[in-house]
């Protein structure tokens, strides 16, 4: 937790140095599994903003050691940390402005567009208000290529071979993969080798850090070159209460880091991750599987369209500006955001 000190030692220690001295504070940061590619931003905006302030702000970062990554969010909300990173598909219910971000075949084609039309969306006021409700405010995105599918069995050699597939898939991938027939199954990451291994799936849709991270190419036999179906949306937020008291030093230190960090985040992706996902399936000889143009385009006209009317529905039904918000990100993409 944040260190504070009182206001009587912060008097004495003015009354001593005859000037009014830095005062330091430490956050605490709640991730998940290892340091990885999806934690890269966290990892370098710690390093930015203990260099930035000289050491008197630092972020004490853990993975697995404050909360369960599904329970992030509920931390946030009542200062157990200053600040985490989550999956909006975790917990779609208490985010639901940010799952817009989440919809199949949105057409999103580089990290660097998945950071724009992301913080557009974090900066909207629905957006705001949305995550307000946990006291968290939304500091920056985790962006993620398409996902793709790793699996173990026979390799499908058309959409048609999905039918009945029990498959890992969260949020707007798994709706996805329902019209072709699969059964997704929503589980956090950390869960996904043990349910691969006894059979509760027989697939698993990731990016593809998390298939290495995760070990899901371990014992796969097929990956899906080309469906691309989605990605998730995965956000660091910080407790608001406490970005709110930090000094205006520390607070411009930390916010004026973040384009920083996420520049690493994606020159770290796009290189050391994607250069050793190639070889990572060939040393384990796993079967890349292409589909048809004809067979994505189908795929894609039975999935996008009844998604996001029922997202737009529902979340309008429950108050939200949900057509709003899916114009903001659709008319981006459109004029090459």
């Amino acid at each position: 937790m944040k260190k504070y000190l009182s206001y009587a030692a912060m008097s004495a220690l003015v009354v001593a140095f005859g000037t009014e001295s830095a005062v330091a504070e430490e956050w605490n940061v709640s991730l998940w599994g290892k340091r990885r590619a999806f934690t890269e931003h966290v990892e370098r905006l710690a390093e930015l903003v203990n260099e930035k302030t000289d050491g008197e702000f630092t972020l004490n970062i853990s993975y697995g050691g404050l909360s369960n990554n599904r329970e992030n969010l509920d931390g946030i909300s009542i200062g157990a940390f200053e600040m985490a990173q989550f999956c909006a598909g975790y917990h779609r219910d208490k985010n639901p402005s940010i799952t817009v971000m989440e919809l199949p075949f949105l057409g999103v084609s580089s990290l660097e567009q998945e950071i724009e039309l992301s913080m557009a969306v974090y900066q909207h006021p629905a957006a705001v208000n949305d995550l307000g409700r946990w006291n968290a405010t939304l500091l920056m995105p985790s962006p993620l290529p398409q996902y793709n599918i790793v699996g173990v069995g026979d390799a499908p050699s058309s959409l048609a071979d999905f039918d009945g597939l029990s498959v890992r898939a969260t949020g707007g991938i798994g709706a996805a993969m329902e019209t072709v027939g699969a059964v997704p199954t929503s589980m956090s990451a950390s869960e996904v080798r043990q349910a691969m291994d006894s059979g509760v799936v027989k697939a698993v849709a990731f990016a593809p850090h998390a298939h290495m991270s995760f070990g899901t190419i371990e014992n796969a036999t097929w990956w899906t070159e080309n469906l691309n179906p989605g990605t998730v949306n995965c956000p660091v937020v910080v407790n608001t209460d406490a970005l709110d008291s930090l000094s205006d030093a520390h607070r411009d230190a930390l916010l004026g880091s973040v384009d920083e960090a996420l520049d690493h985040y994606v020159a770290h992706y796009n290189g050391a991750t994607m250069e050793a996902w190639g070889p990572a399936l060939d040393e384990r000889e796993i079967t890349r599987v292409t589909f048809s143009d004809e067979e994505i385009a189908a795929f894609k006209d039975a999935a996008a369209a009844p998604a996001a009317a029922a997202w737009i529905e529902q979340n309008t039904a429950a108050g939200l500006p949900a057509q709003d918000l899916y114009d903001l990100v659709t008319g981006m993409i459109a004029n090459g955001s």
